[in-house]
C-alpha cells in the first residue's frame, strides 16, 4: 500500500505539472507512540524503516492535522483458550507509555461507562477501529484549538451500544457538528440487511466536524439519515449526493452519552422501560463451552464419565480450558460454602453435579451439570435467586429487536443466548430477588401507585403478567418497530383497571404455556395442562440412528423428522406454527437441529460427539408443537388487547418512577438495586 500511495500520488502531481515535490506518504503503526523510537535490528534494511518512522513520529507530535478519513479496521477483540495475552491490541491509544504520568487516551472513552455502573458491556468496545477513532479525536482537534475534520467509514456499534457511551460523549465534546449516514448490513443481528462491502458488520459513515474554537460544555448537534435497500441501491443513493443537504437528515439526542438515533417526539418515549419497572437485570449464563448442556441427564452423565476417565493431566483438553477455567484449579461452589475440588484431581468414579433442566433457548429446556467448574461464568446470583416460583423474562434489551415477540419466557435459569440464540447480553430480568420470594423485583413504590390508581393491591406477578402479555405479543413489535431501533422496549400501562386484568390474564396464560405448564399456577390460578392441539405423530421416527434433519411440506402441513422412506411425520403443523420465530430464531428448525445426528452449532471438544443413544423426543415435539399452536390461537386476542391499550389513558415514565423529582430504582422488599 505504501509503494502504491507513492506511485499514484506522484503520478497525480506531475498530472499537475507538480515536478519537483514528493508527495507526503509515511509509513508507520498509528497506534505507536508518538514519543518513542520503536526498535528495530541493526540490518541495514531497518534503516529506511528507522528513518520512514522518525519522520512519521514528527508527523504525530507535531505537524498539524486539519482532515482524517478512511476506512480503519475494525476487529472486536476474542479472548480464546490460550487468552493469557499481558498486552493487546490498542497500542498507545489503549496503554500509553510507561512514564508518561497523563492516562491512556482510550480512558476518556472507558471512564463514563464504568462511572454509570455499566463497566460489564466494555468488552465490546476493544475494537480496532475504536483506536483509530480515539487517535483521530487527538490528532485533529485534541491538540488544536482550531478547526478540524474527522470523518471515518467504520463498523456502526458505537451509533447504540452503552460500551459506547463514553465514546459518544467525547465527540460531542469535540465537534460542532456530526453527520451520520447509517448504511446499515448487519446479517448477524435480529433485522437482517444487505452491506455496501463483502461483510457481515454493519457500517456507518461519519463526518465530524469543528469549525473553530472548542466549546467542550456545549455538546454537538447530531444528525443522522439511514440508508435501505440493497448494496447496488445504496451506493446509487451515495453517488447521486453532491452535498449533505441532499440528504433529509434527522437531529438526535444532545445528551451527552445518548445514543445516535433521530429523536422521537412522545407517545412510545414517554411510557416506562422495561428497564426503569423491573430494575434487576442480569446476563444469562455463559458456560464457554457446549458439552456441559444436553438434551438429557443420561448423555450428560455419559459426558461427565468420559472426561474423567482420561489421565488427569490430559483432561484440559477434553474439557476444553479458558482462561477463566482450568481443570487444576478449584473454585467456589454454586450454591454451598467452600470451594469445590479441582477436577484433575477426581478419581474416575466421580459421582457427576446435580443434572438440573436449563432454558438454552426460548421454548427449548434442556439439562445442565450444574457446578462452577464447568462454565466461565455460571452467574451465581440467578442460581442464589432460583426456586420453585421464579421465573424470567429475556429480551434484547440493549439490542435491536427483529420480528416476532419481544420477549420470551423461562422457568429453568436461561443461557446467556436464550432469547434469540446469539448476541445475549444482560438480558434476563427475574421476577423475584431471592428464592422465597419475598423480593420481587419490582421498582420501589411501582406497585404501590398502580395498585392505587386501580383501586386494588396490585402484586408483582400480576404486574409480570401484564409486561408479558403487552411484550410477548408480534403485534407489539410490528407496532413499534421503528420505535424499538432505541431498546429497552417500553410498556404501555394502561390505567384502566379492567382493561389491565384482562392483559394480565392473557399474560398469565401465556407464561404458562412458555414456561412448559410449570409456572404461573396456584390456588388462585390452577395449574393446566399444556391444552392437546391438532398435531399428532402420524409416523413414528425410527428410534436409532438419530435423524439427519427434516423437512416440512406447506400444501400437506406435514413435518418430516428424518430424511426417506424411514422419517417420521407429524401433522397437521400449520405454517405459522413450523414458522413461528423469535427475531431471527426459528423455533421448530433450531429445536430439531439441536436434537439431530450431528447436533447443531459449534462444538467445544470430543465430549459433544458424546450424543443421545436413541430419538425419544416424540412427546417433547408433540408438546412443543402444542405451545405454539395455542400461541398463535391467542395472538389476535392479544393483537385486540394491544390496540385498545395503545387508545386508553396510560401511565408515563414520570408518572411512575419519580418520586420528589427523583427516580427510585430501589426493589421492593430489598434496600438497592444491587443487594443481590
Amino acid at each position: 500500500p505504501y509503494a502504491v500511495a507513492q506511485l499514484r500520488l506522484t503520478q497525480r502531481l506531475r498530472e499537475f505539472g507538480i515536478q519537483d515535490q514528493n508527495p507526503l506518504v509515511y509509513l508507520a503503526d498509528t497506534l505507536e507512540s508518538p514519543h518513542r523510537q520503536p526498535r528495530f535490528p541493526d540490518a541495514a534494511f531497518y534503516e529506511s524503516l528507522t528513518r520512514e518512522h522518525d519522520r512519521a513520529r514528527e508527523v504525530k507530535r507535531m505537524a498539524p492535522i486539519l482532515v482524517c478519513l478512511g476506512n480503519p479496521p475494525y476487529d472486536r477483540e476474542q479472548h480464546g483458550p490460550d487468552a493469557a495475552v499481558e498486552r493487546r491490541k490498542g497500542g498507545w491509544v489503549r496503554y500509553g507509555d510507561e512514564d508518561e504520568e497523563a492516562s491512556p487516551l482510550l480512558e476518556e472513552f472507558l471512564d463514563p461507562v464504568r462511572a454509570s455502573r455499566q463497566g460489564v458491556h466494555l468488552k465490546n468496545l476493544y475494537n480496532d477501529y475504536v483506536y483509530f477513532w480515539r487517535w483521530a479525536l487527538w490528532k485533529v482537534l485534541d491538540n488544536s484549538a482550531g478547526p478540524g475534520i474527522v470523518t471515518f467509514i467504520t463498523a456502526s456499534s458505537y451509533l447504540r451500544g452503552p460500551a459506547f457511551a463514553g465514546m459518544r460523549e467525547k465527540m460531542r465534546r469535540v465537534f460542532d457538528e456530526l453527520w451520520i449516514i447509517d448504511l446499515e448490513g448487519d446479517s448477524l443481528g435480529a433485522r437482517k440487511t444487505e452491506n455496501v462491502f463483502a461483510i457481515r458488520t454493519p457500517v456507518a459513515i461519519a463526518i465530524g466536524v469543528r469549525e473553530g474554537e472548542p466549546d467542550p460544555d456545549r455538546p454537538a448537534r447530531v444528525w443522522k439519515v439511514r440508508l435501505t435497500g440493497t448494496e447496488q441501491e445504496k451506493l446509487a443513493e451515495l453517488d447521486s449526493k453532491a452535498m449533505l443537504s441532499d440528504f433529509e437528515w434527522r437531529e438526535c439526542s444532545a445528551e451527552w452519552s445518548e445514543p445516535f438515533v433521530p429523536n422521537q417526539a412522545g407517545g412510545f418515549f414517554d411510557w416506562p422501560a422495561v428497564t426503569e419497572m423491573f430494575p434487576w437485570q442480569h446476563s444469562g449464563v455463559q458456560f464457554k463451552r457446549t458439552w456441559p448442556i444436553g438434551e438429557t441427564p443420561e448423555v450428560l452423565e455419559d459426558r461427565w464419565r468420559a472426561l474423567l476417565e482420561h489421565a488427569p493431566e490430559g483432561r484440559g483438553t477434553m474439557f476444553r480450558e479458558t482462561r477463566d477455567r482450568k481443570v487444576d484449579k478449584s473454585y467456589p461452589s454454586l450454591l454451598g460454602a467452600g470451594n469445590d475440588p479441582p477436577l484433575a484431581a477426581l478419581d474416575s468414579n466421580a459421582k457427576p453435579p446435580q443434572v438440573v433442566p436449563y432454558a438454552y433457548r426460548s421454548l427449548d429446556r434442556q439439562f445442565i451439570l450444574r457446578d462452577a467448574r464447568l462454565g466461565d461464568f455460571c452467574r451465581p446470583a440467578l442460581h442464589r435467586a432460583h426456586g420453585e416460583q421464579q421465573t424470567y423474562i429475556t429480551s434484547l434489551l440493549t439490542g435491536t429487536l427483529g420480528s416476532g415477540p419481544a420477549c420470551m419466557a423461562a422457568g429453568a435459569i436461561p443461557d446467556l443466548h436464550h432469547f434469540r440464540g446469539s448476541f445475549g447480553g444482560r438480558d434476563v430480568i427475574p421476577l423475584y430477588r431471592d428464592a422465597a420470594t419475598a423480593a420481587p423485583n419490582v421498582t420501589k413504590g411501582l406497585l404501590s401507585h398502580i395498585g392505587g390508581v386501580h383501586g386494588v393491591e396490585l402484586t408483582a406477578e400480576r404486574l409480570f403478567a401484564y409486561v408479558y402479555g403487552i411484550l410477548a405479543q408480534p403485534a407489539y413489535v410490528e407496532r413499534f418497530w421503528d420505535e424499538l431501533e432505541t431498546p429497552p422496549p417500553r410498556l404501555p400501562i394502561t390505567k384502566n383497571r379492567v382493561l389491565f386484568d384482562s392483559v394480565a390474564d392473557l399474560g398469565e396464560r401465556l407464561l404458562h404455556l412458555h414456561t412448559h405448564g410449570e409456572r404461573f399456577f396456584g390456588p388462585e390460578r390452577p395449574r393446566r395442562a399444556i391444552p392437546n392441539g391438532e398435531a399428532r405423530n402420524t409416523r413414528e421416527v425410527p428410534p436409532t440412528p438419530l435423524p439427519e434433519g427434516h423437512t416440512y411440506d406447506a400444501a400437506r402441513q406435514v413435518l418430516r423428522v428424518g430424511v426417506g422412506d424411514d422419517a417420521g411425520e407429524f401433522g397437521p403443523v400449520s405454517p405459522e406454527v413450523y414458522g413461528y420465530s423469535v427475531s431471527g430464531l426459528h423455533i421448530v428448525k433450531a429445536w430439531l437441529d439441536r436434537r439431530s445426528g450431528s447436533g447443531a452449532g459449534r462444538k467445544s471438544s470430543q465430549l459433544d460427539q458424546i450424543r443421545p443413544d436413541r430419538w425419544d423426543f416424540a412427546g417433547e415435539l408433540l408438546q412443543l408443537l402444542w405451545i405454539l399452536e395455542e400461541t398463535v390461537r391467542l395472538r389476535p386476542e392479544g393483537d385486540a388487547l394491544l390496540t385498545e391499550v395503545c387508545s386508553s389513558p396510560l401511565f408515563t415514565s414520570s408518572d411512575l418512577l419519580t418520586s420528589n423529582g427523583e427516580q427510585e430504582l430501589s426493589s421492593e422488599g430489598s434496600r438497592s438495586l444491587f443487594s443481590i
